[in-house]
């Protein structure tokens, strides 16, 4: 009879087990996670992801890999995230991401929005426009003065249409009653490239991606459109102080997870890249890249993308660039 009930509280302690190991979550990463960037190798946004990468995969316990997806203005490397199924894709976005639908909502078969959940916005940079030294344009007067005596001679290259160099181009023309052209490329390095090659003559960049060519001599920076100078390049105006009132670009960077990511998954993820970035070695690396760490995770990142969505909706139907 003992024996027999000794079986009986064994198997109940074995069911309660197995019935409390069913329960709870399964340990996450399992495999390596793919970090997908919708722009070629060299830009700002996947200088952004591969800042992150190896610290988030030493503090996940599997390598963070920055897989390249250009192409579409980051369509092709959102839409594998919106419909990833194996719990192990992010998207390392930028502001772009919330300029998608003013474009392409009739093409795209996600929402940039809802298809998603924010993980953290990790940093932000802002826009310099940049000449390259063959352009003979020393100074934003000079360059202003060009494009008037010559509408639409004045070139600026960006990422693509609809990118968010393209809108800081397009608001700084309406702003200073210019008419420039725009030239629009797969990513920001080639765009650049093409800008140190005389091929196009400037460039509405994010200080990250242009601070080493500025450095170098590659290219000339013109102004910052942030409220005050910046400290990487504090010889450099800002556009206020260069007579054009109220202009401003910032460019962020931040993660994305597909929108069906279990909660505890999103917990852990922002639980790690906060610590990043709030890191002294983290905020570093950032400010070394020449973007100011700016954290914001969850329901506060969720409202800023979807208030940047309905704004960058509204103004490219003013500029009549959208497909509505």
């Amino acid at each position: 009879m003992k024996a027999s009930n000794t079986v009986i509280l064994l198997s109940i302690g074995l069911l309660a087990a197995t019935s409390a190991q069913a329960q709870s979550p399964a340990p996450w990463p399992t495999q390596p996670v793919r970090l997908l960037v919708g722009f070629t190798a060299g830009g700002p946004t996947d200088i952004a992801a591969r800042a992150l990468a190896e610290p988030l995969g030493k503090a996940l316990g599997q390598p963070v890999i920055v897989d390249n997806r250009p192409g579409a203005n980051t369509i092709i490397a959102a839409q594998a995230v919106a419909q990833a199924k194996d719990g192990h894709t992010l998207l390392m976005a930028a502001t772009n991401h919330t300029m998608i639908s003013a474009l392409y909502s009739r093409q795209i078969q996600f929402d940039p929005v809802k298809s998603f959940k924010a993980v953290c916005r990790i940093g932000a940079s802002p826009t310099v426009l940049v000449v390259g030294p063959q352009a003979g344009l020393p100074r934003l007067a000079d360059f202003l003065a060009r494009a008037k005596s010559q509408p639409g001679a004045v070139t600026y290259a960006s990422p693509g249409l609809g990118s968010s160099v393209h809108f800081a181009g397009e608001d700084f023309a309406q702003r200073a009653g210019l008419q420039l052209t725009h030239v629009p490329y797969k990513g920001a390095a080639p765009a650049i490239a093409d800008v140190m090659a005389g091929q196009v003559m400037a460039s509405f960049a994010s200080l990250g991606s242009v601070l080493p060519s500025i450095k170098s001599g590659k290219l000339l920076a013109l102004a910052v459109a942030s409220p005050q100078r910046v400290s990487a390049l504090p010889q450099v105006p800002t556009f206020e102080e260069s007579g054009i009132k109220g202009y401003r670009a910032d460019a962020w960077y931040g993660v994305l997870a597909p929108a069906q990511t279990p909660e505890d998954v999103l917990k852990k993820l922002q639980t790690e890249v906060s610590r990043f970035v709030v890191s002294s070695a983290g905020a570093d690396r950032l400010q070394q890249l020449g973007m100011d760490p700016m954290l914001s995770c969850g329901d506060e990142f969720d409202r800023q993308i979807a208030a940047e969505t309905k704004h960058w909706s509204q103004l490219a139907r003013q500029l009549k660039i959208s497909d509505e």
